[in-house]
């Protein structure tokens, strides 16, 4: 049962949505997973969905899932590519993960027009412009 499992706090993971330049001078925004952690994390699971309201009707993205073996300490991986035409919603990442035999688990949601050229800051580890969500 989820109840008998111990789940600890999440520290040194983020999703991060950051933009990058393309070919026609317009920006491709872009979903990762960035491990800060000094170890990696293993069995890492991502699912992603956007749900919301836009002009009082209801409006809900397909959820998608993604995994990836391991993440080492320090790395980052590409979870998906977003559109813009979607960040009026709530954009959730359900992510979990293993570290030894332990598992953690975290949902990181961009709430409707948080990712806006206002809240923009320096990724470093990405060498981009996004939002960085802890």
């Amino acid at each position: 049962m989820k109840k008998d499992i111990n789940f600890l706090p999440v520290e040194g993971v983020q999703i991060a949505v950051a933009r990058k330049e393309n070919i026609v001078g317009g920006y491709d925004w872009q979903v990762f997973l960035i491990n800060q952690k000094d170890v990696p994390i293993k069995t890492v699971f991502v699912t992603s969905k956007g749900y919301g309201l836009k002009d009082e009707e209801e409006q809900k993205t397909s959820t998608l899932r993604h995994f990836f073996v391991e993440v080492q300490p320090g790395a980052y991986e590409v979870v998906e590519t977003i559109m813009p035409d979607v960040f009026h919603l709530n954009n959730e990442y359900w992510v979990s993960y293993f570290i030894d035999e332990q598992i953690f688990d975290k949902k990181f949601i961009f709430v409707p027009d948080s990712i806006v050229e206002e809240h923009l800051v320096t990724v470093p580890v990405l060498g981009l412009e996004g939002i960085l969500h802890a």
